[in-house]
């Protein structure tokens, strides 16, 4: 069939290489973001993730809160418009 291929012009590529290229590709993926993820990432220290952290649990409590107001006014208001 090689022979065949040659004569005819025609080109067949084995599935195998096309996979094994497919998986080196995968592999170097997986090298770069290691590299990038160890390498040249800047990690926050634990003062700063912690003082985030607290920064985004007082926003949430906050936003909380204010739709919590929101939700008694417009239910009082709601009560006074359409009593009963």
């Amino acid at each position: 069939t090689g022979l065949q291929n040659q004569v005819s012009g025609v080109r067949a590529f084995q599935p195998v290489q096309k996979e094994n290229q497919m998986f080196k590709k995968f592999v170097n993926y997986c090298k770069a973001c290691y590299d990038e993820l160890a390498h040249k990432t800047t990690w926050p220290t634990p003062r700063e993730l912690q003082h985030s952290a607290v920064i985004v649990l007082t926003a949430s409590l906050v936003i909380a809160v204010i739709v919590f107001v929101m939700d008694i006014v417009f239910k009082n208001l709601m009560g006074v418009i359409y009593p009963g």
